[in-house]
């Protein structure tokens, strides 16, 4: 069982591709993370996250397990991740990883979440369910405006916005794998949903999904 999440940054499908993954016992994958990790390796070595040679590199010796999650959630990285992100030899070199991570989940697992930006439109097109979950550019914004905030970041809630609604140029513009719902999946706005109201929505599409 395969289930892919897509959206744009802080729509919320991390938080709920990790309950979906807990609630049926699934291995979940955050496929950002992957992208995070790899600018974060280019940035920490002194180089510029648009040097394709130097983010191919680090996809090429990339250790999900070595990835620090508190040092690639910073929102300089996140801008990184999404200009390497853009760079076709780059998601060339990650995705065979990503794929193989679904056909065969670790530890036995019976399925397999993951979420990012073009799951179910390139890395799993198979995948048994689909999600594309949005919000408002300034509910994402809000949502990541606070996460920094209690991380003791003291960017302004503005700054932030452009900065999301930069990305989401980014994104839905750049040439490999743009951001677009498949269109075999199912849309669910979280704009005004509270996590529980959109577990419980997320949860009624994959079981009729799995009926």
């Amino acid at each position: 069982m395969i289930i892919a999440i897509d959206g744009p940054a802080a729509a919320g499908k991390g938080t709920l591709a990790r309950q979906i993954a807990d609630h049926f016992g699934y291995a979940y994958l955050d496929t950002g993370s992957l992208y995070r990790a790899v600018a974060h390796a280019v940035v920490r070595q002194g180089k510029e996250p648009g040097d394709e040679a130097a983010a191919l590199k680090a996809a090429q010796e990339l250790d999900p397990a070595a990835i620090d999650p508190k040092a690639i959630r910073t929102g300089e990285i996140g801008q990184a991740a999404s200009i390497v992100a853009a760079m076709q030899p780059v998601r060339d070199a990650i995705l065979a990883f990503q794929r193989n991570f679904a056909g065969n989940p670790p530890d036995g697992a019976p399925g397999a979440v993951l979420d990012g930006r073009d799951i179910g439109t390139v890395v799993c097109p198979g995948a048994d369910v689909k999600l594309f979950v949005t919000a408002s550019a300034e509910i994402r914004a809000h949502r990541r405006w606070l996460e920094l905030k209690n991380s003791g970041s003291a960017v302004s809630e503005t700054q932030v916005l452009e900065e999301v609604r930069e990305r989401d140029k980014r994104d839905r513009e750049r040439a490999h794998s743009p951001l677009l719902p498949a269109a075999d999946a199912h849309l669910l706005d979280t704009s005004d949903l509270s996590i529980e109201a959109a577990f419980k929505a997320a949860l009624a599409i994959i079981e009729s999904g799995r009926a």
